[in-house]
């Protein structure tokens, strides 16, 4: 199909807010389930139900790889979906939503029986994330691979994504507000009610053109994404950026309570800021797309990202102005992670002459590795800190500077890595040659 005609032209020109906002609100509530839950989860625990922070963290970590092991599956499984109706993956979804917005409930509010912060209390959560993170995991590659079968230019396609990744960003900053405004329970409540809007709205989007491969083929066959080498490269760029920006979102809460000192009450502007300035900068990545393309402008946000932790690192108690200019800058930088790659997976997914049948198999692994990336940065970052004498509330100068160095130069030194793997293995990498089908 000329790219021209793909539905992700009507992205753009007159009317196309109606077409981003009916495919990219649903990316408002899954949001609550990703960066959120990861920012305050782990505060949560350690503070009100007295969790220790190194077994919290193997925990996250276990809940979080069993989920991602599934996303492969999931994908393919989405496919079959796909293939058979449009109509199949919303149903498919809209179940998923319900065990979703439970499983959120009983997260964050465990019965009365588990919350000594014991075994059983761990045991819940990991339980729990387990499943609510599979359910996720439906809802979120299929939407994913939804966006992707919309086809497109690189601008249209960046455009997509980012009607998706705002409106997520939308969902993270009311997620992020809510807890230490109006309470957990808000946050859940509007989880609910934004999540049937959410798949409402869905229902009633652009559906993508009809792929007639898939039509005579309900089980889309091909080689497994990992053995096409074009997207080995762009996954291991993605999962090493990732980590860097899942570090401080894990750690961020800590940082600013026993580093800079700062009261709770302002925690909700950092976290806003954050993302507000995030979903803002938007429109602006798709402007830099248009001018540079996909892969540099991905460039640009890492270097941004780096000079800005480089400043942090220098700030310490009292530095609460100087640390909202961070987060500005920061969530500015995370506008370009959360609008290029999914743009440059999806214009990958078509270059491979895939498209219309298997972009569920490569969005599976694609989600597999953004849980990684939370993983190991839940399941690391956190022991690590403990093995190495920080504790929550701790005001030993020895253990302020491991937090800083945890959360301000390690994500330097992995977006330096992240930027040459994307420019020697992305931008002057010549495209190699796709697998075919056997």
């Amino acid at each position: 199909m000329n790219p021209a005609q793909d539905p992700a032209a009507r992205f753009m020109g007159p009317g196309a807010w109606r077409h981003g906002l009916s495919y990219g609100l649903l990316g408002l509530p899954l949001a609550f389930v990703a960066l959120p839950l990861y920012v305050v989860l782990p505060n949560h625990y350690a503070r009100e139900f007295g969790a220790p922070l190194a077994a919290l963290g193997a925990v996250l970590l276990a809940a979080r790889l069993v989920d991602a092991v599934l996303d492969p599956i999931i994908g393919r499984w989405c496919d079959r979906l796909a293939a058979r109706s449009p109509g199949a993956v919303l149903g498919v979804s809209g179940l998923a939503a319900v065990l979703l917005a439970l499983g959120l409930w009983a997260l964050f509010f465990p019965p009365a029986a588990v919350r000594d912060g014991g075994p059983w209390l761990l045991g819940w959560a990991g339980l729990v994330m387990a499943l609510s993170y599979t359910v996720f995991s439906v809802m979120s590659v299929a939407h994913q691979a939804w966006g992707a079968r919309l086809g497109g230019t690189e601008a249209q396609r960046s455009r997509v994504v980012a009607w998706r990744e705002a409106l997520g960003l939308c969902g993270v900053l009311i997620a992020a507000v809510l807890p230490g405004t109006l309470g957990l329970g808000a946050m859940v409540g509007s989880f609910a009610v934004l999540l049937a809007l959410g798949w409402w709205a869905w229902s009633r989007s652009l559906r993508p053109a009809a792929s007639i491969d898939a039509a005579h083929d309900l089980a889309p066959r091909g080689p497994s994404p990992l053995r096409q080498p074009a997207f080995v490269r762009l996954l291991a760029v993605f999962i090493i950026n990732g980590t860097a920006s899942a570090v401080p979102a894990t750690l961020v809460l800590f940082f600013v309570q026993d580093r800079l000192q700062a009261p709770t009450s302002i925690e909700p502007a950092f976290l806003g800021t954050y993302f507000l300035c995030a979903a803002l900068s938007m429109p602006l990545w798709v402007r830099a797309v248009a001018r540079f393309g996909l892969a540099r402008s991905w460039l640009l946000g890492m270097a941004l990202s780096v000079a800005v932790f480089v400043w942090a690192a220098t700030l310490g108690t009292g530095d609460i102005w100087p640390f909202i200019a961070v987060c500005a800058l920061s969530g500015l930088a995370l506008g370009a992670d959360l609008t290029v790659p999914g743009a440059l997976l999806a214009g990958l997914i078509g270059d491979l002459g895939e498209r219309g049948r298997r972009e569920g198999a490569y969005f599976g692994w694609w989600s597999f590795a953004a849980k990684l990336n939370l993983a190991l940065a839940a399941g690391l970052a956190l022991p690590v800190l403990a093995w190495l004498g920080y504790e929550p509330g701790s005001r030993d100068p020895q253990a302020l500077q491991t937090l800083t160095a945890a959360y301000c130069l390690l994500p330097c030194v992995l977006k330096l890595i992240a930027g040459g793997a994307l420019h020697w293995l992305v931008i002057r990498r010549p495209a190699s040659r796709p697998i075919q089908p056997v």
